[in-house]
């Protein structure tokens, strides 16, 4: 016999013991027809639990018609039917041992779902299981709810790591630049106030990242506002989409940037300004985002003969943090500081 006409012969057996099924259990069958949980029957007599019915909520969550079900084992249905131990779960819910929750399971289309299986045996009246009654719920928002949250916590502890080392390295190099406990208390709670702004814009941007102009925004607020500055800033570039690392880096740096421009530079007398503008540039090592610091008007700049914490925060921290590349030149006229880091992947934001 050919495999066509023993799978035909099959599917006449499956046929009939569908009939069979449906006079057996006519008024349950009805009640299963129009249950909206997923529920199948199986044969008990054959190893394969090969299925003999299946209710219209099974055929709408996996895609299939009943005919293509009806004579298949019913772990072809299993995204992964070569896994060992979801097999050995599967045969000890159907032996009556346990509940199998999670699953994978592969729709028609390919697409994959989890579900947690309910199987009840079918008993004769000899009290012989001649049938497996099965019910799926389908878990597969709750399954990818788990998933996302636990991605959420490696990211936090990731995170949280992350800022005990940025504070640690804040706290030593002010005692290290400083022995005026006052001096310290400024230096640590200026920085930190600046990491705190960024960890707020993330925040309310569920840490998905943070736009550059906003960030910019933020990280100059205080010295717009309180400082009475906000005409002596001009910023141009667009909103750039960037990640979670890169907005706190910047942030810091251009908190630096501010403290020392309001301390030495532009923003220390009555007539200096910053210009801050940026663009993406494409080169031949790839993309690069291009941010330009220029200070005009301000004192005489005269270049420090040691560099501060401010100076290696920028310099150091970025092209350790970013893989970027940071020139400061303090030129008489004003200190210009650009900065070259790799382009975010993201789009702008609207």
């Amino acid at each position: 016999m050919s495999d066509k006409a023993h799978k035909d012969e099959e599917q006449k057996a499956a046929e009939t013991d569908v009939e069979e099924f449906k006079e057996d259990l006519g008024p349950f069958v009805t009640a299963a027809d129009t249950t909206r949980m997923p529920m199948v029957f199986t044969d008990a007599k054959k190893p394969d639990n090969p299925i003999i019915y299946a209710n219209d909520a099974f055929l709408e969550l996996t895609g299939y018609e009943r005919d293509e079900l009806l004579a298949q084992s019913f772990n072809f249905l299993l995204a992964n039917p070569s896994d060992r131990e979801v097999l050995d779960e599967i045969a000890a819910a159907f032996a009556g041992k346990e509940d199998r929750s999670d699953i994978g399971y592969r729709r028609k289309n390919g697409n994959t779902f989890c579900a947690s299986l309910f199987v009840s045996p079918v008993k004769d009246e000899a009290g012989n299981i001649y049938q497996h009654f099965i019910s799926l719920v389908d878990t597969t928002k709750h399954e990818l709810a788990r998933k996302h949250a636990a991605m959420l916590i490696d990211e936090l502890n990731h995170r949280v790591k992350n800022t005990l080392a940025t504070v640690q390295s804040i706290v030593t190099q002010a005692v290290r630049n400083s022995s005026d406990p006052e001096v310290v208390r400024e230096s640590i709670d200026t920085r930190l106030a600046a990491l705190s702004r960024s960890h707020d814009l993330l925040g309310r941007e569920k840490w998905e990242g943070a736009g550059l102009l906003d960030l910019i925004r933020e990280a100059l607020a205080p010295f717009r506002v309180s400082e009475g500055h906000a005409e002596r800033f001009t910023i141009d570039g667009d909103n750039i989409r960037l990640s979670p690392k890169a907005a706190l880096a910047l942030g810091i740096a251009f908190n630096e940037l501010a403290t020392n421009a309001v301390k030495y530079g532009a923003l220390s007398n009555d007539s200096g300004s910053i210009s801050i503008n940026w663009a993406l540039d494409q080169r031949a090592d790839g993309r690069w985002l291009c941010l330009h610091w220029r200070e005009k008007d301000g004192p005489t700049v005269v270049p420090p003969t040691r560099k501060g914490f401010g100076s290696r925060v920028i310099e150091q921290g970025l092209a350790h943090e970013l893989d970027g590349k940071v020139d400061l030149d303090y030129q008489p006229g004003g200190i210009v500081c650009m900065i070259h880091v790799p382009a975010p992947q993201a789009v702008l934001d609207g």
